[in-house]
């Protein structure tokens, strides 16, 4: 029996339909967020707000558990460690491109210190774990610290090894401390899931035995003493600071230096060091070096004295009647080497409630941005980002 030929016509109709199918499925997948290409980070960031970069296994869980602490705006998801560009999801979960689900935690280092994100990492995931988290298994559910200063690497480190000092967990902590690489953020669909999928995100979470494991571990409260971030990166520095005595002082300033910081003086304007700098850095204490000012909010007032909207840290500061020119004005001076800074000025922009922190050049000393790392200061570069 001779088989018919299908006329070729026909045969066009069905490759097309066949096309058209595959290219829906595909536009839907990708509308979906599991095949679309992720986007890299270049976002400059808010020069109030600090970041870490954080994997604990799949990144729905690890976005909703940071964003539930105190002093964390957001976290996003997104992929890091691989060398392929703009990886999709479909292509990270095959576990062949060297990324590991993760999540970028934005925060404020005012509120909440890099040690106790690096401890929650510890406590919302099983660090012990080599080859996945809980039921997701493979190296792009690891878990990993990713540092971006030399601090961050031993703050990780040194946590570390207090957790497993204390005998926490039955076997060694395995979660890798690398250097941050590329951010690529995840597509929309993951983005925010545990808001926007709810019951998804609950019935995933309920079975994969997070939970579950969590309370094993920290459910007794018997380690909630680690929690307690009570020492935030200022006090530990500064916290124990001796001034010198005032024979010392005389023999380390110049003069001017002595007058403006130890009798309240004031310098001439324009006429001092800083007024017109203009250079990325940060102003630290003459005395104790505790930082008080960034370049970033430091603005020309007209007025010939060094001009921010205010200080690195509030707690950096105190404030003070002063009543030396008969109308009240309020005194600005270091914490902790109590040296006298300057004055708060009710001139500055209608966008700051009017607020200037008027500063004497001579009580402060000048750290470039590329210098802080060398000074220690490192963890003040997030202001620049």
């Amino acid at each position: 029996m001779k088989l018919k030929r299908m006329p070729l016509k026909n045969a066009l109709k069905i490759m097309l339909l066949i096309v058209v199918v595959f290219s829906l499925s595909w536009i839907s997948n990708w509308y979906d967020g599991k095949v679309s290409p992720s986007i890299e980070d270049v976002s400059s960031g808010n020069v109030d707000i600090a970041v870490a970069y954080v994997a604990g296994g799949c990144f729905w869980c690890t976005e909703s558990d940071f964003e539930k602490l105190e002093g964390v705006s957001k976290a996003v998801s997104g992929y890091m460690g691989g060398e392929v560009e703009n990886p999709s999801y479909n292509m990270v979960v095959q576990g062949n491109t060297g990324h590991r689900e993760m999540v970028k935690v934005y925060y404020d280092p005012n509120i909440i210190t890099y040690r106790r994100l690096v401890l929650e990492l510890l406590r919302e995931t099983d660090p012990t774990d080599p080859g996945g988290s809980f039921y997701d298994r493979g190296y792009q559910y690891t878990s990993a610290i990713y540092y971006l200063t030399e601090s961050e690497r031993q703050i990780a480190e040194d946590v570390i090894a207090e957790v497993e000092s204390r005998n926490i967990f039955d076997k060694p902590i395995v979660t890798a401390v690398e250097p941050a690489g590329i951010f690529w953020i995840a597509e929309d669909y993951h983005q925010d899931f545990s808001k926007d999928s709810t019951i998804r995100y609950n019935v995933y979470r309920k079975g994969s035995g997070r939970d579950a494991f969590i309370r094993s571990i920290w459910g007794s409260g018997e380690y909630d003493d680690l929690f307690e971030d009570t020492d935030l990166d200022y006090d530990n520095k500064w916290a124990n600071y001796q001034k010198p005595e005032d024979d010392k002082l005389k023999e380390i300033l110049t003069p001017l230096q002595y007058k403006i910081t130890q009798k309240e003086g004031t310098e001439k304007p324009f006429d001092n060091e800083y007024w017109n700098n203009h250079d990325e850095g940060i102003y630290v204490d003459i005395v104790s070096g505790e930082p008080l000012f960034s370049s970033t909010d430091k603005f020309d007032s007209g007025t010939g004295w060094p001009s921010f909207l205010k200080p690195i840290n509030i707690n950096f500061v105190t404030e003070h009647d002063d009543y030396k020119l008969i109308v009240k004005r309020t005194e600005i001076r270091s914490k902790y080497a109590d040296s006298h800074l300057g004055h708060i000025i009710l001139d500055g922009p209608e966008s700051n409630d009017y607020i200037r922190y008027c500063m004497n050049s001579a009580a402060l000393k000048f750290i470039p941005k590329d210098e802080l790392e060398n000074e220690g200061l490192e963890e003040y570069l997030y202001l620049f980002e």
